[in-house]
């Protein structure tokens, strides 16, 4: 071979070398991506027009395939299956003891075996060596480095020694004891409830050591458990000194200036509805007939920007808390009581500042106008949904001071504008509310559980209009002229596939089928699909699971739409009272209204990614709430036997819930004395191995309570008549 021809070949070679070299470290570095080869070629700078380059990158790709370095997941799409590397994300612990990592951006979360969590704690943020792949293709790691802590104070019992104790935490998701030295007790006696602050963070092996730093009370009282739930979740009751101040120093009176900068809706007839115990409104509706059969229709909502503002500490406070917290008996409000239930409550026979939106509207929900500003309203009357049921139901308003037509009007509008959202996309979930009869001591006496009805609807469909309204306003580009401006979005995410298809083949078991070859088919075939399980015993599992199945809403300034309503523009605007991210949408919206620029994303989406995480602990901290509730509730009820239906299998039991009030508790098959009972995973159902008794999803049975731990909120019932 000539020379010249050699030297060629050989700086061909080292080129192909230098890129293969390449891309195994984009995969090195990204070892849970699915790539293909465009993806490679931008990662590495390619230009896309160097056709010569990018065959290199899809040759360099197949050899990478045969070597099994990579493994190609779909057609052109290739993945790292010698996973060595690090990635970085977020622990979330399971009641096993096993943890997963969830890393941004990436589908598939990490494996983290108990062994290997090294000092982690649910929530930090860590470092994570990927060392295998695991059966079903799941990455598997260890914990190498925590980067940043999740929380640095924890609620538990004490168990006290002579010159020490231990903190038992009261979640199932901290899985170590934490030493507290005789001298940082605070007094704090054996047995108590407490919240500890850590000392010093555990090396391997060890545990962390803390101190007392408050005594929430005896175990089993409702002040202390109410109280522990909220320190769990990293909520405090009490507001700093300078914001109540603050909130105090604010005069109630409002000027003759302010009447003249707003739109004066005082005449219209204006009316609240809300749940019974209310004490915080929001929102209100206004009516007023026009020519021609239309209707003009005012959602108007607490101008909550006006009394709190930037640089404030009551807006400082805000956006810590970022959203008001609902437990079982009482409720943390985002803002000071003479805000939320004073000057912002949209309460009867009182001038208020709103912000509104103004619908010209006909009786089947077209909308012909929309007019968005700053207000002034005075609420005629204060309907509970209940009343307004009632005038829905009857066509009468007996012992009301306000006819029946505007409530029957905005009802039969509703009804138009709900059946409109279904049929241009929105899912068709019916949510259920679990309430508690409660004595003044806060004991249970009684659960129920509380359906959505037409009133209900009435309210969700204003308030869902005038949310989309908003993010039109500043989000579409309707004109040609038109400035998109930074506003934030309420978002949620197409489904993921994967767990699509996983749902697919478990409601296949109950002869079931789902089309996931396009996102409107998707949306089609669960509403169907729900139409079709409705009042048969799986449907709860089957919805329940297809909530999971989907992704979560969240809060951004990067529009997406919203894929669970079927809306392309969606925001929150109409609970400033109780939600940060409101409290975002009317000043951007007033600025706009003003002439003013497009505002900065970066400081809003910071504060979009902390009301969505901050959003996510205060439904946890319900939940905790109602489920201590309702395992207080069962505990007495020993000796009773309820009719219950399989909800849940796992290889170590059935969760059953009871048909009357929803509490679920689970039957461990190491319980049932009549066989070997074993979890048949490939057929999803728990199967006895001598007779071959068989238990499914949404099979009735019939339980009473064998063990209750209120500390775990945890149930375990006996299977009864088997």
């Amino acid at each position: 071979m000539p020379k010249k021809k050699k030297n060629v070949h050989q700086q061909l070679s080292k080129v192909r070398k230098q890129l293969l070299k390449d891309i195994r470290f984009v995969f090195e570095e990204n070892p849970t991506l699915a790539l293909n080869h465009k993806q490679v070629a931008a990662r590495l700078g390619i230009d896309p027009a160097d056709q010569f380059s990018r065959l290199g990158v899809q040759e360099c790709l197949d050899a990478l395939l045969l070597k099994a370095d990579l493994e190609e997941v779909e057609r052109g799409k290739y993945r790292w299956t010698a996973p060595q590397g690090y990635v970085e994300g977020q622990l979330a612990l399971v009641s096993s003891g096993n943890g997963f990592v969830i890393v941004e951006g990436q589908a598939d979360d990490v494996y983290i075996p108990a062994r290997k969590l090294s000092s982690a704690m649910h929530g930090d943020k860590v470092r994570v060596f990927l060392s295998v792949r695991r059966k079903g293709n799941r990455m598997e790691g260890e914990i190498v480095e925590v980067l940043e802590r999740a929380q640095n104070q924890f609620v538990g019992t004490l168990q006290v020694s002579e010159n020490y104790a231990f903190l038992v935490p009261n979640s199932d998701k901290v899985q170590q004891d934490f030493f507290v030295p005789g001298k940082w007790l605070a007094d704090a006696k054996n047995g108590q409830k407490v919240v500890v602050e850590i000392v010093d963070w555990p090396s391997e092996g060890k545990n962390a050591t803390a101190k007392v730093i408050r005594v929430l009370g005896n175990p089993g009282e409702n002040e202390t458990e109410m109280h522990a739930i909220l320190a769990e979740f990293g909520f405090t009751v009490e507001f700093p000194p300078a914001v109540e101040h603050e909130a105090e120093a604010i005069d109630a009176e409002i000027s003759a200036q302010e009447i003249a900068r707003r739109r004066d809706m005082r005449e219209v007839l204006t009316f609240t509805i809300d749940p019974e115990d209310a004490k915080d409104f929001d929102d209100a509706l206004s009516i007023k007939p026009l020519s021609e059969g239309l209707w003009e229709v005012g959602v108007h909502i607490a101008d909550v920007s006006h009394y709190v503002r930037p640089g404030s500490a009551l807006e400082e406070e805000a956006l810590k808390r970022a959203t008001s917290v609902y437990l079982v008996d009482r409720t943390i409000p985002m803002l000071p009581e003479k805000l939320s239930n004073g000057l912002c409550s949209l309460r009867p026979h009182e001038d208020k500042l709103t912000f509104s939106v103004v619908f010209t509207i006909n009786a089947e929900g077209s909308i012909s106008n929309t007019w968005i500003g700053r207000t002034l309203i005075h609420s005629d009357q204060r309907f509970a949904y209940e009343q307004a049921q009632e005038i829905i139901e009857t066509g009468k308003t007996e012992g009301q001071k306000i006819p029946s037509e505007p409530v029957l009007v905005l009802h039969q509008m509703a009804l138009a504008l709900r059946k409109r959202r279904f049929e241009h996309g929105a899912l068709r979930i019916e949510s259920t509310e679990i309430k508690f009869k409660l004595d003044e001591k806060g004991k249970p006496l009684g659960v129920f559980v509380k359906q959505s009805k037409e009133a209900n609807h009435l309210i969700e469909e204003f308030m869902l209009l005038a949310n989309k309204a908003v993010a039109e306003y500043s989000g579409k580009k309707d004109k040609p002229n038109k400035q998109v401006k930074t506003f934030v979005y309420r978002v949620h995410d197409l489904p993921d596939q994967e767990k699509l298809k996983e749902f697919k083949r478990f409601i296949a078991l109950f002869g079931y089928s789902l089309d996931l070859t396009h996102p409107k088919n998707i949306t089609k075939g669960l509403n169907a699909l729900f139409d079709e399980i409705k009042g048969k015993p799986e449907q709860q599992t089957i919805e329940s699971l297809a909530v999971r199945s989907m992704a979560k809403a969240i809060y951004t300034t990067e529009n997406i739409g919203h894929y669970g309503l079927g809306f392309d523009y969606y925001s929150h605007f109409t609970s400033p009272i109780r939600r940060y991210p409101d409290v975002l949408a009317h000043r951007l919206i007033a600025d706009y209204l003003n002439g003013m620029p497009s505002a900065n994303v970066g400081p809003l989406e910071i504060a979009c990614k902390h009301s969505s995480a901050m959003e996510k602990k205060a439904a946890e901290a319900e939940r905790a709430s109602k489920r201590y509730k309702q395992v207080e509730f069962m505990s007495e009820r020993r000796g009773e036997v309820f009719d219950g239906m399989i909800s849940g299998l796992t290889e170590w039991g059935m969760y059953v819930e009871i048909i009357e009030n929803k509490c679920e508790g689970m039957v461990r098959l190491r319980d049932i004395e009549s066989d070997y009972y074993f979890f048949d995973e490939k057929n999803f159902c728990v199967r006895g191995q001598k007779k071959g008794q068989i238990f499914r999803l949404g099979d009735r049975l019939s339980v009473s309570v064998k063990r209750s731990d209120l500390q775990r909120r945890q149930l375990d019932f006996n299977l009864e008549d088997f």
